[in-house]
């Protein structure tokens, strides 16, 4: 099996797992927008999944800057140096994660999270539909 195949099964399920962790944030902040759900619950639902989907994310990274694919490393180098950038200015907290529970009701900060959000879930489809079509080119030469 060649490179481009494992690479290309390889970042299929990533990309759905990815896809799955941000749509978990957009319905989060949707809760809180509505008063369903309150800031403390959200920041202890949503931090543990930050640094998982920055490792997902970043690994997949890497592996397309290793393996030279280039529409990979367009769409996903960017939003790994946002990813660094985001924990880098991170509020000061006890916990991993880069949600405080004072902030996000702010209504710019939860609009701001919204916008993240779906502009993350359009780079990770497009992910999704760019290693589809790798694996379909890498399995059909």
């Amino acid at each position: 099996m060649s490179v481009e195949i494992a690479l290309s099964i390889l970042s299929l399920p990533i990309a759905v797992i990815l896809m799955f962790l941000v749509i978990w944030n957009i319905i989060s902040f949707d809760e809180l927008k509505t008063d369903y759900k309150n800031p403390i619950d959200l920041c202890n639902s949503l931090n543990p999944l930050v640094m998982p989907e920055y490792g997902l994310q970043g690994f997949i990274a890497l592996c397309y800057l290793y393996y030279m694919q280039y529409l990979g490393i367009v769409i996903m180098l960017p939003l790994t140096l946002y990813h660094a950038y985001r924990y880098a200015s991170r509020p000061r907290m006890s916990v991993l994660g880069i949600y405080d529970p004072t902030a996000v009701m702010n209504g710019d900060e939860m609009d701001r999270n919204k916008k993240e959000g779906f502009v993350k879930l359009a780079l990770y489809l497009i992910n999704f539909f760019a290693g589809l079509l790798w694996m379909i080119l890498a399995v059909s030469n």
